[in-house]
């Protein structure tokens, strides 16, 4: 059996050939019954991480790089190493040793039970309390909304069998969630615990806005309950408006004419806009997404490679599109030996 091993590399330099080393190392005792590649995906990193896997793939055989003509993000990053993996099942980790290549075993040991998603559920040991509060809090709002289910501590690292593969790569929209995608094909999985590591080199890409916007992706991708919210709250303030309005006439027919204040006047006016900006920014969002799908562009454009994707599961989803449809419609180059 063939297994894939995804890693996407985003200013790695530090670390990507000890990563290389310690997963070599590790798999080594499994060769009698499993063959190994690595597809590396440089997400357009501007220091040496391209040098490096050019080097190491020079020096394994069994090494695969695909290089972006800038940065794409991860989820772009992941879904090129899932179109270059020729593995009858695939394992996508990173590169900073934080996801631990002594469970790689342990995955195809669950796979081999039968098991399409093996899913390796990290542990908040470690974490700041901040931070596990709030993402105990996300998740629980979440899977209020969302119509699949987000496990905290859930993320990319996971082994897919070569079914699952093909079906999230039939999964063709631009704005991408993958813990949701992982989540809406389904097929049986199998999931454990690890404890989470330190990350060994560098710092996380991960800021707070870039959290904050993929949370977002989250609450977005898979549901559309925040414009039917919209349409709840329009028909609450319509309804107390014809309520106040009805207060207000008996009022006047019963007490006579007043003078409204003003500070009620301005309170109402203020809340009431910022309730229709806040809307408008939840339709917006949806438009949007329909803006950037009608695009049709590539999820990302390679500069160099040493591979070819594999061909894709199913018919292109757009008409007339070539090989290139698969998200890489740009020449691509491989340097000389």
């Amino acid at each position: 059996m063939l297994i894939s091993l995804v890693v996407p590399c985003f200013h790695e330099a530090d670390i990507v050939r000890r990563f290389h080393s310690h997963v070599a190392r590790e798999i080594a005792p499994l060769a009698p019954t499993a063959e190994f590649e690595f597809v590396y995906v440089d997400d357009g990193s501007r220091d040496a991480t391209l040098d490096h896997l050019r080097e190491i793939a020079a020096t394994d055989p069994r090494v695969r790089y695909v290089s972006f003509s800038r940065n794409f993000g991860k989820e772009s990053a992941m879904l090129a190493g899932l179109r270059h993996a020729d593995g009858d099942a695939v394992v996508i980790m990173d590169a900073d040793l934080q996801h631990p290549p002594e469970l790689i075993e342990r995955m195809i040991t669950l796979h081999s039970q039968g098991h399409d998603q093996v899913v390796a559920r990290r542990t908040r040991a470690g974490d700041r309390v901040t931070r596990t509060l709030t993402a105990r809090a996300y998740y629980r709002l979440v899977n209020r909304l969302v119509d699949v289910e987000l496990v905290d501590g859930v993320g990319d690292f996971r082994l897919l069998s070569r079914r699952a593969v093909d079906a999230v790569l039939e999964l063709t929209e631009y704005n991408r969630f993958s813990k949701g995608l992982f989540a809406w094909i389904g097929f049986p999985t199998a999931t454990f615990s690890y404890e989470n590591l330190v990350r060994e080199q560098g710092r996380s890409k991960w800021t707070f806005g870039k959290l904050l916007n993929y949370g977002l992706d989250g609450v977005l991708s898979f549901n559309n309950k925040p414009l039917r919210a919209a349409l709840y709250l329009g028909l609450l303030l319509l309804g107390c408006a014809m309520a106040y309005t009805a207060w207000i006439v008996g009022d006047a027919l019963v007490n006579g004419v007043e003078t409204p204040g003003y500070v009620t006047l301005l309170v109402a006016v203020t809340a009431l806009s910022g309730v229709q900006m806040v809307m408008l920014g939840v339709v917006g969002e949806y438009v949007g997404r329909i803006y950037y799908e009608t695009k049709r562009r590539p999820h990302f454009l390679v500069s160099e490679t040493n591979t070819s994707p594999r061909p894709a599961p199913g018919a292109s989803p757009y008409p007339g599109d070539s090989l290139d449809s698969l998200g890489e419609s740009v020449a691509r180059t491989t340097p000389a030996a």
